[in-house]
């Protein structure tokens, strides 16, 4: 295990330079001039010219991209070229937001898709196993954004429970933190909720036609213990699976929520930077978001010879 650990450690090295490089490429082939944004519409070519020298714009492209390389392997994010602020102090005050809501959402999503998954599975063909199939199809079709502005005009304008916008950090009181974040987590949980409940119900309804399930019914133990303590454990594999997927596809939905719920996160600085041609803020949320993917995969991976021991690495 340690081995296969630290030889998928090596290889995230070749995978993130290679995501460095494309989006490297991919910004500076974008149309749009930080310079001219920074600058004005009123700006004359000599301003324009001397804010892109002050910004290291005017050096050759590789040129650039070699000294950027070389600060990240110093553990240097950068400077903002807009706010002049260092781009690992922006990445930190706004990961507490969204750690927040994407810890609250896959909690949420489990706690809530795993049951219904299994029940589904249980009542295969029936009523039950027809509605949470119909909702999940429903959780599928209804984008985010859609769900956000529904929970805010029911539960926020219409009822008042909850604030319209606005996040409220921990230290602010468990209350105002929890109500701030409920709106969120509900409408980014609906998606991940539907995908992790279809997966649960196909992987137990695969195992339910096994051998070992009719071994376990034939010693007299009981449907819940049949349905527990047997077929969930031997279906983990692909729901835990679908459930690291869940979560890396998060970094997506976390843009559009915060964007919907006014949240200060890291989804709301990826729009700001892409508005104000931002590179090294840009560059450097999507090598973290694409750490954190490889990451998960990593941690998926380790977890999969938790659940069945018959995996080995």
């Amino acid at each position: 295990m340690v081995n296969f650990i630290f030889r998928r450690l090596l290889a995230t090295i070749p995978v993130m330079l290679m995501v460095a490089a494309i989006v490297f490429a991919i910004l500076r082939l974008t149309p749009g001039d930080p310079a001219a944004i920074i600058a004005g519409d009123a700006a004359t070519p000599e301003q324009l010219s001397e804010i892109r020298s002050l910004m290291g714009l005017d050096r050759p492209v590789y040129m650039q991209f070699f000294l950027w390389v070389t600060q990240l392997l110093q553990g240097d994010l950068g400077v903002s070229l807009l706010s002049g602020t260092k781009v690992s102090a922006m990445i930190s005050d706004r990961m507490g937001p969204s750690l927040a809501l994407c810890l609250s959402t896959i909690t949420l999503s489990v706690l809530v898709a795993v049951p219904l998954g299994i029940l589904a599975a249980w009542r295969q063909g029936r009523l039950l196993d027809r509605l949470v199939m119909a909702a999940s199809v429903l959780g599928f079709s209804v984008p985010v954004f859609v769900t956000g502005y529904i929970l805010v005009l029911i539960f926020s304008i219409t009822l008042g429970w909850f604030p319209v916008q606005g996040y409220q950090p921990l230290e602010a009181g468990l209350l105002p933190f929890a109500s701030s974040l409920a709106l969120p987590t509900i409408g980014l949980s609906t998606v991940y909720i539907a995908l992790i409940a279809r997966i649960t119900r196909t992987s137990i309804i695969e195992v339910m036609g096994e051998d070992y399930i009719r071994t376990a019914r034939a010693k007299g133990l009981r449907e819940r213990g049949v349905l527990l303590g047997h077929a969930l454990r031997n279906a983990a594999v692909p729901i835990v699976t679908i459930i690291g997927v869940g979560v890396a596809l998060l970094i997506s939905g976390v843009v559009v929520t915060e964007s919907v719920f006014n949240l200060p996160g890291l989804g709301r600085l990826v729009v700001e930077s892409v508005l104000g041609r931002d590179y090294p803020v840009i560059q450097a949320l999507i090598l973290l978001f694409a750490f954190i993917y490889v990451l998960i995969n990593l941690v998926v991976d380790s977890l999969y010879t938790v659940f069945d021991p018959r995996i080995r690495h």
